[in-house]
């Protein structure tokens, strides 16, 4: 009877670790309160902006095009791409790194790869 309580737990822990191992779905946009209401377009001017979507990062002063995109093992997203900057010309490669918030698990943490944070965003309604 001990056996058959220990493989229906394992069997449920089992079918738990494919929702983490997903990782982070950005098929959704997510974004801070501006970033959510220019998902479409400009909408309104703002000086802070944070958008992320599954092809791109934009913020009020840079756009990011998503070249590669790496699920890791504790479930966060390192994403390669290139960036224009407002005012300066080409483009630049820069790494970021989408992870779920420590405060809260429906929010997501954005930082580059020197770890400088770019903000927490939300899932855009």
């Amino acid at each position: 009877m001990r056996a058959i309580h220990l493989a229906i737990a394992a069997s449920a822990i089992l079918a738990a670790v494919p929702a983490f191992a997903a990782g982070i779905d950005l098929s959704k946009s997510y974004g801070d309160k501006y970033g959510c209401i220019n998902k479409n377009g400009q909408q309104v001017a703002a000086d802070r902006m944070l958008l992320v979507t599954d092809k791109e990062l934009i913020t009020a002063a840079s756009a990011c095009t998503f070249t590669e995109k790496k699920t890791q093992a504790d479930g966060s997203l390192v994403v390669k791409s290139m960036c224009e900057a407002e005012g300066e010309d080409g483009q630049s490669p820069v790494q970021f790194t989408i992870r779920r918030s420590p405060k809260n698990a429906k929010k997501l943490v954005i930082a580059d790869e020197d770890g400088t944070v770019y903000g927490e965003v939300s899932r855009c309604r």
